[in-house]
C-alpha cells in the first residue's frame, strides 16, 4: 500500500494512545498537521509558544496514561521548546518530540532550518532517531515509546524528513503495537535482606519520591506495616497522603519542617523509594541517611548514588513494595499503631502553622492562610500545578496534598515559566478535575500568553499569581549573605491588563479578609469553562525552612576563611546600608 509519512505517523500515534499534539506547525509539518486533523482519537492543541507546548505536553504525560507529544518545526520550534524537554528529561517525564527536517532527496545543503538537531538533543532526551525510509516511520514511532517509557521515563525525539512526510511510497503491512511490560520483581534474596533490616529496625523512616507515584497503595500499607513516617521529595508530593497521621511533608534533613526533622531524627532504617537522593530533594544534601539505606528505583544508575545503600531494589515501585510486603508478613505481624509518634507529628505541625499565623501584616495576603482556604474549596482531586520560585517550597510546606497524582511542578531542572502551560495539559486530560495553579510574578511573566491557549479551548483554570514584584526565591537567597539583592526586582506588571488581552476573568486578593471570596468567586468563574487570574498580594516576608535550611546548610561548608568573608561583608553592609 502507498501511505505518507504523515498517514503513518498519525497511525503510530493512535497505537500507542496518544491523546494530544501540542505545537505550531511550519513549512515542514503541514501535511502532519493534516493527517492529524483527520484522526478521531487525537486532538491538535495549537499552543502561542513551543515551550508551552512541551509544558503542556509535560503535564498530559504526568498525569495521566497517555504520552504527551510535541509536533514542532525543525531548529527554532524545537529550541523553543528545549526547556521542557529538558525539564521532562530530569525529571523522569516521558515525551514524544517529533519534528519535521530538511529533505532528504535534494542533494541540496543549507536548507530552511537545517541544523545538527540531533547533537542538539543529545543531551536532552534518552534517544533520537533520524527516519529515512516510509517503512520505518511506524516501527520508529513504537520504539520511541518504548524507550520514553521504559526504565526511568523521558523524551525521545524523532526526525521526519519533509520529503517523507508530504509524499507517499510502498509500505508492508501496518505493524500492530504491543505494550511494553513492566519490570519483573527483585531477586528474592536482596528483598529478603531488606526486609531483615526493617524487621530490625526500632526507628525506620520511609523517604518516597516521584518514582513511586503509581504506588501509593502500597506505600501506605509500607507505612502502617512499619508504622514508620513518610517524608515525599518535591516531585513526590502527591504520592504519600498529606492527611495521614504517618505524613512528615517535603524532606527529612535540616531544611525539612519541623516535623519531618523530629521523625526522622533517630531513624535506624530508611527506605528510599523512587527518589534519587536529588539536590533539592535533600535540601543540598543535608540530610543524615543512616547505614541502613534501602534504595528502590527503576533506574539502576540512581541506586547508591549520592548515598551508600545497604540494599539496592532495581524495578517498578509498586512490583517492589509488593514483593517486599510478602517477606515482611512472614517475618511477623505488623508493628501495633506508635501512638506517640503520630501525637508528635500532628503537634509539630499544629505548632509549625501557629508560626505562619503569627505573622500576619495587614494589606497583604498571609501564605498559610491563603492555603488553608485553597485546601479547604479545593476537591481532593483537584490538580494542582506549581511554577518554580519562593511559592513552590511555601507550597510544598503549607498545603496538604490529599490524592495520588494531583501535584505536577518543575524539580532538579527547575523550569521558570512551567504552570501556566502545563495547567492546560492537565486541564485537557481531566476536563471534570479542577485544575489550578499557583505561579509567581516572575514565573508567571514568562508563559502567561499560553492563557489564550487556556481561553480559546474554553478551560476553566484558576491562576494564582503569587505579586510581590521581585523574584523572590533568589530576592531571599542573595539578602541572607550579601545584604542586597540586585536584579531581582520586577518592572511594574498589570495583571489584569493581561486577563484581559488573553480572555481571562481577573480577580483581586488584597489581603486576608478577601482570600474566602476570592477563590470561591475563581472557582464559579472557572466552572463556567473561562480561566481566571487571581492576583495574590502574597507576604514574602516569613522565610520557609527549606530556604533557611538550605543556606545554612551550604553556608556550614564553607571553609573558615570564607565563611569569614561573607561575615563580615554582611556586617559591613548592615552597618553602612
Amino acid at each position: 500500500m502507498k501511505r505518507t509519512g504523515a498517514w503513518l505517523t498519525a497511525y503510530a500515534l493512535e497505537q500507542v494512545g496518544a491523546r494530544f499534539t501540542f505545537g505550531i506547525p511550519g513549512v515542514h509539518t503541514t501535511e502532519l498537521y493534516d493527517a492529524l486533523n483527520n484522526s478521531n482519537r487525537i486532538t491538535q492543541v495549537l499552543v502561542t509558544h513551543e515551550g508551552g507546548a512541551s509544558f503542556m505536553a509535560d503535564a498530559v504525560s504526568r498525569l495521566s496514561d497517555s504520552i504527551g507529544v510535541l509536533t514542532v518545526v525543525p531548529a527554532a520550534g524545537l529550541t523553543h521548546a528545549a526547556s521542557g524537554i529538558g525539564e521532562a528529561f530530569l525529571d523522569g517525564v516521558p515525551m514524544l518530540v517529533i519534528t519535521g527536517g530538511p529533505r532528504t532527496d535534494s542533494g541540496h545543503r543549507y536548507q530552511l532550518h537545517q541544523m545538527d538537531t540531533h547533537k542538539f538533543m543529545a543531551g536532552l532526551t534518552k534517544a533520537t532517531f533520524h527516519v529515512t525510509r516510509h517503512e520505518d516511520v511506524v516501527p520508529t514511532l513504537f520504539e520511541a515509546y518504548r524507550v520514553a517509557t521504559s526504565g526511568e521515563p523521558g523524551p525521545v525525539f524523532v526526525e521526519l524528513p519533509v520529503n517523507i512526510l508530504l509524499l507517499t511510497d510502498d509500505v508492508s503491512e501496518l505493524p500492530q503495537f504491543k505494550p511494553v511490560p513492566r519490570p519483573a520483581p527483585q531477586a528474592a534474596n536482596d528483598i529478603t535482606r531488606a526486609a531483615e533490616l526493617l524487621a530490625a529496625a526500632k526507628r525506620p523512616g520511609i523517604f518516597a519520591g516521584w518514582g513511586t507515584r503509581d504506588a501509593t497503595a502500597e506505600l501506605i500499607k509500607l507505612a502502617e506495616w512499619l508504622q514508620a513516617p513518610v517524608a515525599t521529595t518535591l516531585q513526590g508530593l502527591s504520592v504519600f497522603p498529606g492527611n495521614h497521621p504517618l505524613h512528615v511533608g517535603f524532606g527529612f534533613g535540616s531544611s525539612a519542617v519541623p516535623a519531618a526533622q523530629n521523625a526522622f531524627k533517630d531513624c535506624d532504617c530508611l527506605v528510599g523509594i523512587g527518589t534519587r537522593f536529588a539536590e533539592i530533594a535533600t535540601g543540598s544534601y543535608g540530610v543524615t541517611v543512616p547505614d541502613n539505606l534501602i534504595h528502590i528505583d527503576i533506574n539502576p544508575a540512581a541506586i547508591g548514588a549520592n548515598f551508600p545503600a545497604k540494599v539496592g531494589l532495581v524495578g517498578d515501585a509498586a512490583t517492589v513494595l509488593r514483593e517486599l510486603l510478602a517477606v515482611l508478613e512472614t517475618k511477623g505481624g505488623r508493628r501495633a499503631s506508635d501512638g506517640a509518634l503520630r501525637e508528635q507529628i500532628a503537634k509539630d505541625k499544629a505548632a509549625y502553622r501557629a508560626t505562619w499565623y503569627r505573622h500576619d501584616n495587614a494589606g497583604l495576603v498571609n501564605p498559610v492562610r491563603f492555603f488553608d482556604e485553597l485546601r479547604r474549596q479545593m476537591p481532593d482531586n483537584g490538580i494542582l500545578a506549581i511554577d518554580d520560585g519562593n511559592h513552590t517550597f511555601l507550597t510544598a510546606e503549607l498545603m496538604p496534598i490529599h490524592a495520588p497524582k494531583s501535584v505536577i511542578l518543575p524539580t532538579d531542572f527547575n523550569c521558570m515559566g512551567y504552570a501556566v502551560p502545563a495547567a492546560i495539559g492537565a486541564k485537557l486530560a481531566f476536563p471534570d478535575r479542577s485544575v489550578q495553579a499557583i505561579v509567581g510574578d516572575g514565573a508567571f511573566t514568562m508563559t502567561c500568553m499560553e492563557i489564550l491557549t487556556a481561553a480559546s479551548n474554553g478551560l476553566g483554570i484558576v491562576y494564582y499569581v503569587f505579586n510581590d514584584g521581585e523574584l523572590a526565591q533568589i530576592a531571599q537567597a542573595q539578602q541572607i549573605p550579601y545584604g542586597r539583592k540586585p536584579c531581582t526586582q520586577l518592572g511594574k506588571l498589570n495583571i489584569e491588563g493581561v486577563a484581559l488581552a488573553t480572555g481571562a476573568a481577573f480577580v483581586a486578593m488584597n489581603d486576608n479578609a478577601s482570600i474566602a471570596g476570592a477563590i470561591a468567586q475563581a472557582n464559579e468563574i472557572a466552572s463556567t469553562g473561562r480561566p481566571v487570574i487571581v492576583a495574590v498580594k502574597i507576604d514574602y516576608s516569613k522565610k520557609t525552612a527549606f530556604t533557611l535550611g538550605t543556606v545554612k546548610t551550604n553556608f556550614g561548608r564553607f571553609p573558615l576563611n570564607e565563611k569569614l568573608r561573607f561575615l563580615t561583608r554582611a556586617a559591613v553592609r548592615h552597618m553602612v546600608g
